[in-house]
This record gives C-alpha cells, structure tokens and sequence, in this order.
C-alpha cells in the first residue's frame, strides 16, 4: 500500500475531526476579523479625515491650538475658544495669493445637528474625497435670508424637503425653550451625501446669523428686542464675528508664507494652519490608543493559534494508532511531522480567510450606519497589501506554531514504531 500525499491525508484527517476543527477556525477567523477591524479602521478613519478638508490649504481662526481648530471648524467637535473679527477676514481674503474664502460662523443647531453660517461660496470652493464638489440632491443654494440647506443626513433623519419650514435653536444645546422661533427657516435645498461632516450640518446664510440673534445678549434673550418677520428680510445687517474661515490659495507653495503672516496679523491674534500637518498632530494624539489596540487584537490572535496547538497536542495518544498505521503504509517520521505541519497550516489559512469574509461581511452590513454616524464609508473588495500580509502572516505563524504538536508526533512515531501501545 503506498502512502499517499501529505495535503490530501491533511485535509481527509480534519474533515475526520470536523467538529474540534472547525471550533479552532471559527476562533482564529474571529482573532483575524478582531486585528483585521482594527486595521481597516485605523487605515479607513484616517482616509475620510484626510478626504474632508480636500482642496483647502489653510484653515484661519482665533489664535488656539492647531488640533482644536481642526476639530471645531472641519470636523464640528466642540465650540470656538473666540470668534474673530469679519473685518480681518474680509482683509486677509483680499491678499493677491488666495484664490478663494470661505467664512464659517458656528454655535447654533437644530435638534441636534450643528448649524453652520456661512456664504454661497461655501457650495462653491468646499471639496471632499479626491477634489469632489458639494452636489445638490434636490433644491438650490440659498436665495432669500431665511433660506437653508441641509447635508443628506439631517434631511434623511429628521425627514425634511425643499420647502419644510424649520426653527434654529441658540446654542448647541436644543432644549426647546432657546429657539429662534420668531425666525423660522425654509429648506431650500438638500446636499448629496458626501461621507463627511457636511451631511449633518444645516447651513444658513451669514446674514441670517446676525437676523436671528438681535435681541440676544450673552445668550440670553431680551424681552421685545428681536427682529420680527416683517422686517428681518430686509433689515441692514453686516456680520460682526465669524468663527473661522478656509482659504485656497492660487499657489500652494504660497502655503507657509502666508501662514506665517497670518500668524503675524497685526489687527487681533490668529491662528492660521495646514489642514494635513494637523491632522498628523491630531493622529499624534491618538498614537498610543492606535498601538494598544493593535496589542490587543495581535494577542487575541496568538490565543486562536495557542487554542490550535492545545488542540493538535490533546490528539497525541488518541491519533497513535493512526500514526502506526500510516508509518505501516511506508510513511517515515519526517512524513509524520509533515502530517501535522500541514494540518495546522490548514487551519491557519481556513481561519484567515474565514476572518477576512466574516469582518467583510460585518463592515457591509454595518456600513449605512457607519456613514450615517460616524460619516465613514468603508471600502469593499480585495483586502490591501497590508491587509493581505497579516493574513499571510497568520498563515505563516500557524505552520510556525504547528511545529511544535508535529514535532512531538515525530517522537512519538520514532519510539513506537509499529507498535501502537509505545
């Protein structure tokens, strides 16, 4: 009788074992998925980051931190340490190397979602992903003061369209008893989903700002003070403070020049940064968080492989007779050993491809929800290069750790020869 092939008595020995086996797959694929999520979402969170502030070479606000400004101007996470004058705005704008402005006044919201003031120009110059205009789902950019428009999120959760009246609320916190209700908005147009902070912003028009908090001092309302409707439509009103502004400039090597000088500006304390060399200051921040989870999804995945090698070597004595028999047929010890390494190899590359396919299949179905909430699309299809090599890194670590049940076996079949009892 002739021994046959190592891979073919491989395979035909776990699907004899299926039920243990296939307990050890699903524990590795889990581990895999685990270190593989933790991948995808460092790489994919990193990419919509980068991809939000596409196209916009300098970010210009009250002097503060570089990450704070990026947070609260970009990313709407928390408020504006002070607001600047529109007058320095209107100043720096005009300097020969910017191409374009937009102003941005934020501390508003409606029913939970940040109001942002700001000027047409905003559905003009505003790029994300790889340089995409803003694109209206339906509707128009603002034409009459008390026009809004609303990013595909606000308008998909609350159930808006062109033409629904809405009322902002004064301040961040929409309790219902600090609204501008005298003041009510119409919707004038929806904006394509984008994947970025956009979609849950309502936008207004800067004058509209200034409509709406006449009468408001401090943040607290005074009796009789406010504009009504009749006239807040056409009432002489000039913005007084923004919160910050984005620039793009004609040259990009213009970037550092230009920032240095508006770090300089003489009328009031700015702050002016590069949208990418803050990020890497915000990922800075977030370093250490990135490694210990990593850690963490890596010992996850040496458990699955140490669970895999228990399980080789609690076969042992049950598979003696197995290993006499096949050293009977004409199989040598090295062939033993061979036996288990490319068991446990098997097992390794099951469980990597069984982890990509479950978190595939997690990341589809979760992925609506990720956009809506946390506005980040992951990209599916064939794993990336990274991707590819923790996987053929399990792979290998799962012949690696194989060894060892395959070198005990190797033992076994020397010191029992034919005999199975040892």
């Amino acid at each position: 009788m002739r021994y046959p092939g190592r891979f073919r008595l491989g395979l035909a020995s776990l699907v004899s074992r299926r039920v243990s086996v296939i307990l050890t797959i699903v524990g590795i694929a889990v581990s895999v998925a685990l270190i593989l999520g933790v991948e995808r979402i460092r790489v994919e969170t990193r990419e919509s980051f980068t991809q939000t502030v596409a196209g916009t070479d300098l970010i210009v606000g009250s002097r503060t931190s570089p990450v704070q400004l990026l947070l609260y101007s970009v990313f709407r996470i928390g408020d504006a340490t002070a607001n600047l004058d529109y007058e320095s705005f209107e100043k720096i704008s005009r300097h020969p190397s910017i191409a374009w402005a937009v102003p941005i006044s934020l501390g508003d919201s409606h029913r939970g979602y940040r109001v942002v003031g700001t000027t047409t120009t905003y559905f003009e110059h505003i790029r994300y992903g790889r340089d995409r205009a803003l694109a209206f789902e339906s509707g128009a950019p603002f034409e009459s003061r008390f026009d809004t428009v609303l990013g595909s999120e606000v308008a998909r959760a609350l159930g808006y369209s062109v033409g629904a009246p809405i009322v902002i609320a004064h301040g961040t916190r929409d309790d219902g008893l600090s609204g501008h209700d005298s003041l009510p908005f119409t919707v004038s147009g929806v904006l394509e989903p984008t994947g970025t902070p956009v979609d849950r912003a309502v936008h207004i028009r800067l004058d509209a700002v200034e409509a709406i908090h006449v009468g408001w001092e401090s943040g607290v309302r005074v009796p009789d003070a406010e504009l009504d409707a009749a006239h807040a439509e056409h009432a002489q009103l000039h913005p007084g403070t923004i919160s910050a502004f984005f620039l793009g400039l004609n040259r990009r090597s213009d970037a550092l020049i230009l920032q240095r000088a508006i770090n300089a500006f003489p009328d009031e304390p700015l702050s002016a940064i590069l949208p990418g060399v803050a990020l890497n200051g915000l990922w800075g921040l977030f370093g250490g968080f990135e490694t210990g989870l990593l850690i963490v999804a890596a010992m996850t995945v040496a458990t699955g492989l140490i669970g895999m090698v228990v399980g080789l070597s609690s076969t042992l004595n049950e598979r003696r007779r197995e290993m006499a028999i096949l050293r009977s047929v004409g199989a040598r010890p090295v062939d033993i050993f061979g036996l288990f390494v490319t068991e446990s190899t098997l097992i390794g590359i099951a469980g990597a491809l069984a982890g990509y396919l479950l978190l595939s299949g997690v990341l589809l179905a979760a992925n609506p929800l990720l956009a809506t909430e946390l506005g980040i699309r992951f990209s599916a299809g064939l794993p990336a290069a990274r991707e590819l090599g923790l996987l053929l890194l399990v792979a290998g670590l799962a012949f690696l750790t194989g060894a060892l049940p395959a070198w005990q076996a190797y033992r076994i079949s020397l010191h029992d020869g034919l005999d199975p009892s040892g």
